[in-house]
């Protein structure tokens, strides 16, 4: 589901990474990790298309990947550091949005809502929310839609240990259903639960 080859991105005139493999099957979850600024999130936004690179290949979902392209972010769910939510929609809202965009029935909302801890919040608009609860939010859209790969930037950023806890059960979710997953974090849980690690340095 996801290939990489020989994969090298420049900043100015030093090499971020090269001569990056990995791949990652349907079903399997791939963890990065490393030290800030060895290039998590940039890796992650190569995967999605959104950063040009100087070397190698990739490919993600049957092609190479294009974040301009309709049929490719039907495929490719992705939750980045700049990512971001309507602040004037309450959390129902947001879902209800969601699923008219893709065609699909998200299924119990109210359940989805208290599983990640927003129950109580469901009919606020979600510009009152805490840090923590805009980071639930934003882990709710990327993970119900629907996804073949799933790329996600340190999800446990600005959640509590319940919060942690749901992100990683989601997880093993969204791979359990067979989808591919590629998470840059530093959660020790994630870490344990994943298929394979990928060390920048």
């Amino acid at each position: 589901m996801i290939d990489v080859q020989g994969l090298g991105v420049k900043v100015g005139d030093q090499w971020l990474f090269d001569d990056l493999d990995f791949s990652v099957d349907a079903g399997e979850c791939a963890v990065v990790v490393g030290p800030n600024g060895t290039g998590k999130s940039t890796l992650l936004r190569c995967l999605y298309g959104m950063q040009e690179k100087q070397r190698g290949t990739v490919r993600v979902a049957g092609g190479v990947p294009d974040e301009r392209d309709n049929a490719f972010r039907r495929k490719v769910s992705v939750l980045l550091d700049d990512s971001d939510f309507f602040a004037e929609l309450t959390p129902i809202q947001h879902l209800e949005l969601l699923a008219g965009s893709f065609g699909t029935d998200l299924g119990d909302v109210g359940t989805l809502l208290a599983e990640a801890g927003l129950a109580e919040r469901a009919r606020i608009s979600a510009g009152k929310f805490s840090a923590g609860q805009r980071r639930r939010l934003l882990l709710l859209g990327a993970t119900v839609r629907p996804h073949q790969v799933l790329l996600l930037d340190e999800p446990e950023r600005a959640l509590d240990t319940e919060g942690k806890e749901w992100i990683t059960k989601v997880i093993a979710r969204s791979t359990a259903a067979g989808a591919a997953v590629v998470v840059a974090t530093h959660h020790p849980p994630l870490l344990e639960a994943a298929d394979s690690v990928l060390e920048l340095w």
